[in-house]
């Protein structure tokens, strides 16, 4: 495949076009960092304000779920990072494999994420009418779960995002629309896919692990 095949036209050269491309996303990715960064910032707020009842509340997550989850991740940057590898390479077949390995890892971090928050409303731990944990600083629990629920939620769904980014790649892949010439969108989807990636690691201690020892 010629780089002149997959030349946009208000490009000079396929060069110019992979540094605009990349450029883009890791503009979107500072637009993320500070919205999620947002998000971390009201969670130290209140953490700060209520100590006792964060701990407390951190003590009704799934430790053990959070972890499996984190495991699950870090391999699915490994099969993303090889993906991108084998693009750049030419090597279709590990390319393939690597994007069906991260959606599949990706689907699988849903999945476990989806049977933990079952659990929370099985437990009554829910937000809103549904919440019925009637145990010391039920306000304050509450407010705790609210914060998890909205940054986990907007992570899930970032994932979601990731998975039918995958989805789109390995179309092309399988196609064999990438080689050495051209890579540049195995190599963006790589990036957004490493930064959720990022997200979960500060959300797993910051949720899961505070006050435990």
């Amino acid at each position: 495949m010629t780089d002149g095949a997959v030349l946009a036209h208000q490009f000079d050269d396929a060069a110019q076009q992979r540094e605009a491309v990349s450029l883009g996303m890791w503009l979107f990715l500072l637009n993320e960092v500070m919205f999620f960064g947002g998000l971390f910032t009201v969670y130290v707020v209140y953490r700060v304000l209520f100590p006792e009842a964060f701990v407390h509340a951190s003590h009704h997550l799934d430790v053990r779920l959070g972890a499996i989850n984190t495991a699950v991740l870090i391999t699915s940057s490994l099969t993303m990072a090889l993906a991108v590898h084998a693009a750049e390479l030419g090597h279709r077949r590990v390319l393939v494999r690597g994007l069906i390995g991260t959606m599949l890892l990706g689907s699988m971090f849903l999945v476990i994420k989806s049977y933990e928050y079952w659990h929370k409303f099985q437990d009554g731990m829910v937000p809103g009418p549904l919440f019925t944990y009637t145990g010391p600083e039920a306000k304050q629990v509450e407010l705790f779960l609210s914060i998890y629920f909205t940054m986990t939620g907007l992570h899930a769904l970032h994932m979601v995002i990731g998975i039918g980014i995958m989805a789109w790649l390995l179309r092309g892949a399988l196609a064999g629309r990438y080689g050495p010439a051209y890579h540049n969108p195995v190599e963006v989807g790589g990036l957004y896919w490493h930064f959720v990636d990022v997200v979960w690691i500060f959300l797993f201690p910051l949720l899961y692990l505070i006050g435990r020892h």
